[in-house]
């Protein structure tokens, strides 16, 4: 058997030689002519913001010889020689310095490019410089390496908050893993502060959470991608799911939140089942947005809101099972299109399971001058379309709107006093809802002077709320008050318009 093999061997290896000549002959045919210049596909790489001992991700650009000889790259490196924390890979090798690898003719070539940025000490991002040098034929050119470094505060391994605690703002807040606030221990967040949450990672409440901003420093919780999904279009920033959630548990009482901003996870503020003779929470001049799953959901709670914008989820906006509620001049809007909706905007129940058993126990809940609306439309039944409601006998179940702008049919009634019912056609009108044209953004301040809600409010209740969440004086507008967290401004007239 050998006999006849190694002849078969010997004659495969021959052919080879003849179909695919031999590569290291390739060497011998670079091109010398110093006028052949590579080409790159961008002449500089820039990073999102980068926090400091944390790696980025990975980017890449690509070389093209576009002639019509190979050449050879005499010299591939890094000019800080690595020591500005940026990292490559050429041709599937790890470095920060190569020789001689060459590039056939109307070919290309993948630079892949990382960074680890150091700390600096300062609130402010850093700006960090490098280039990648290639030497050919002598002509030495480069692609520019940019990335800003941002030290952070960085909670890996999960933070158990045992006793009162300030979460500063002089530097934001990297949470790996999770915050949890200990039964009696409270959590304050200075102004200005800013949370990146890590995939996954959620700040649960066992004690009290107080985070108070203002309208010139507000306090932010987002997930800590920050670069974009859709180039110039989509960030991870716009994209629901991106971190966990608030929680805030059985035993949790007395929190505040104002002038806040959590965005973009798969849950927003979750309140769990509780005492209503208790306040759990004081939501105000804050803006719940753009989750997966619930904006805002509590059971057997006592809430107080006002001046909030609770928008764009997957599943409800705004779910309220059992317990005492009570909402004012806020803004209720679900036009999410990122992920599928699964609920209507506004949920009320006065039952609800917990351990495989279920619950009913009473729910009251008032809306005064709040705007319930979104992408279902008011549907065709009587009290359908952004309201659900889940009734059932054993508790009372009790509910007011007030002076409400809401998408659904329906008639005044004990329920409904001197509320605008709106459909498609008549319902508010928005300066941004969505889309790619709007790279995704929105802004449920209402654009028009004619939009449902303008000047529609009940004073005798705005009085009380007379300030919107930006600072505007509804008492004091021209069109006020206006239904909703932000009272109606119109745009300012464009001044050379003005002159013509």
């Amino acid at each position: 058997m050998k006999r006849i093999i190694v002849p078969i061997i010997l004659a495969l290896m021959f052919l080879g030689t003849l179909l695919f000549p031999a590569c290291d002959g390739l060497e011998e045919s670079y091109s010398t002519n110093p006028s052949l210049r590579l080409a790159f596909s961008t002449d500089t790489l820039a990073f999102d913001t980068v926090f400091t001992t944390v790696g980025s991700a990975t980017k890449q650009f690509l070389i093209y010889n576009n002639n019509d000889e190979p050449l050879n790259m005499e010299t591939i490196m890094l000019a800080s020689a690595g020591s500005t924390g940026f990292r490559i890979n050429v041709d599937g090798r790890k470095g920060d310095y190569f020789n001689n690898i060459g590039i056939l003719a109307k070919d290309s070539m993948f630079v892949f490019v990382e960074v680890t940025v150091n700390p600096n000490g300062e609130n402010q991002p850093l700006l960090v410089k490098d280039s990648v040098v290639f030497v050919t034929n002598g002509i030495r050119q480069s692609v520019l390496l940019e990335a800003y470094g941002q030290d952070v505060h960085l909670y890996k391994g999960g933070l158990t908050v045992l006793s009162d605690t300030l979460f500063t703002a002089d530097k934001p807040h990297l949470v790996y893993d999770s915050i949890v606030v200990a039964e009696g221990a409270t959590m304050r967040v200075e102004k200005g502060a800013t949370f990146y949450m890590h995939d996954k990672a959620n700040l649960i409440v066992n004690g009290t959470l107080n985070s108070c901003g203002t309208i010139e420093e507000p306090i932010t919780f987002r997930g800590d991608r920050l670069d974009f999904i859709l180039d110039d279009v989509l960030p991870y920033d716009r994209t629901p799911g991106q971190w966990g959630g608030i929680y805030l548990k059985d035993g949790s009482f007395g929190n505040i939140i104002s002038h806040t901003i959590i965005r973009n996870g798969t849950q927003g503020v979750i309140a769990e089942p509780s005492n209503p003779e208790q306040l759990k929470l004081t939501l105000s001049n804050s803006q719940i947005t753009n989750v997966s799953e619930n904006a805002f959901c509590a059971t057997n709670s006592k809430v107080v809101a006002y001046n909030t914008e609770i928008s764009n989820a997957g599943g409800s906006v705004v779910g309220l099972v059992s317990g005492d509620y009570d909402f004012t001049h806020c803004t209720l809007a679900n036009f999410i299109t990122l992920v599928q909706r699964t609920s209507v905007c506004l949920s009320l129940a006065n039952n609800y399971s917990k351990d495989g058993q279920e619950t009913i126990q009473p729910l009251d809940a008032r809306f005064d001058n709040c705007i319930i609306d979104g992408s279902y439309g008011a549907g065709t039944e009587e009290l359908n379309g952004e309201i659900g409601r889940s009734i059932k006998d054993g508790a009372a179940f009790e509910y007011l709107f007030n002076h409400c702008v809401i998408t659904t049919n329906g008639t005044e009634d004990e329920h409904f006093q001197s509320v605008l019912f709106v459909n498609d056609e008549t319902r508010p009108e928005y300066k941004l809802t969505g889309g790619e044209s709007n790279k995704y953004r929105y802004d449920f301040r209402l654009a028009t002077e004619e939009s449902a809600g303008v000047g529609a409010a009940d004073a005798s209740v705005t009085a009380t709320y007379p300030i919107d969440r930006y600072g505007v004086n509804r008492l004091e507008s021209e069109f006020g008050p206006t239904i909703g967290a932000y009272e109606y401004v119109p745009e300012p007239e464009d001044e050379e318009a003005a002159e013509e």
